[in-house]
């Protein structure tokens, strides 16, 4: 059984470091704010990982939910600003 948590650890820390690459490359404002949710989704999971429920939950709740809707409300804004400078 202990190999199996030794796997899910590596996935888990392997999914991160993908997520904050491929984060870190995109020019897509709509693809990063989709990776900013899922990254901060799987570090609450690598938080449930070591123990640290309270911090899992905040991280869930703030990090990934929250500014994840803050982001895409803020996108939302902007991509109708940029339309309406384009239609004038």
């Amino acid at each position: 059984m202990a190999w199996a948590a030794w796997v899910l650890d590596g996935v888990v820390v392997v999914l991160l470091v993908g997520l904050a690459l491929r984060l870190l490359h995109t020019r897509d404002l709509f693809e990063a704010i989709v990776l900013f949710v899922a990254y901060g989704l799987t570090l609450a999971l690598g938080w449930v990982r070591v123990g640290a429920a309270d911090l899992a939950l905040a991280e869930a709740a703030l990090g990934a939910g929250v500014t994840g809707a803050l982001f895409l409300n803020a996108w939302r804004r902007l991509s109708d600003r940029v339309e309406e400078d384009a239609g004038a």
